[in-house]
């Protein structure tokens, strides 16, 4: 066996994307919660800062800006989670 024929199977794949969606809506409620919330830089180092340590080898990519962005302009909605 090759060592790019090792993977998660798909069961297992899907729960390491459901969980990584999880710290992203947890983050991001977090941080509509603070004053933060009101400025899209502040909102995004808020982010950074709730989720650089939950992930391994952690970059933030353009989807932290787009909900900093949506914190800054008071477009998320943090009642409830479908």
């Amino acid at each position: 066996m090759k060592i790019s024929e090792i993977h998660w199977n798909d069961e297992a794949r899907q729960k390491v994307l459901d969980d990584a969606d999880r710290v992203l809506q947890d983050a991001v409620a977090a941080v509509a919660a603070t004053d933060d919330a009101a400025d899209a830089d502040k909102a995004y180092a808020a982010l950074v800062s709730h989720m650089k340590d939950k992930f391994i080898d952690w970059e933030p990519g353009p989807d932290v800006r787009t909900y900093a962005d949506a914190l800054a302009a008071g477009e998320i909605e943090t009642e409830s989670r479908d």
